[in-house]
């Protein structure tokens, strides 16, 4: 799991820069509903590093939890904020990539729910 929590700091890393980088270099750059919605994009992926934290150190998930639930959050992260900082920081029109952003809400609730299936379980 060194490699998992390595990778969840650069990803929780990456949340502060883009973070500081929308609330300064974008706030003049962008609409007021396009800043929200990159900050939803930022505020998304720093809450799934606590909860990639939260997975790799819980003790009551063995391995193959541990690596289903990696999966499920880092794509979920990699395609919903993901898309998101496409959007507005490479400029890629929405209606190209539409369906990434639904795909990555979809892959973060199922990680969601695959925790809850996975506390129910425990005895």
């Amino acid at each position: 799991m060194k490699k998992a929590l390595t990778l969840t700091a650069f990803v929780g890393a990456l949340a502060i820069i883009l973070g500081a980088f929308g609330a300064h270099a974008l706030k003049s750059k962008l609409s007021p509903e396009a800043l929200n919605s990159f900050e939803t994009a930022v505020r998304y992926q720093m809450f799934h590093v606590l909860v990639l934290l939260f997975t790799n150190t819980y003790k009551e998930f063995n391995f193959q939890t541990k690596k289903i639930l990696n999966i499920l959050f880092f794509l979920g992260i990699l395609f919903f904020s993901g898309s998101i900082y496409l959007i507005y920081l490479a400029h890629i029109p929405a209606k190209s990539i539409w369906f990434i952003t639904p795909l990555g809400g979809v892959l973060l609730t199922i990680g969601w729910l695959y925790m809850l299936f996975s506390f129910l379980k425990k005895k």
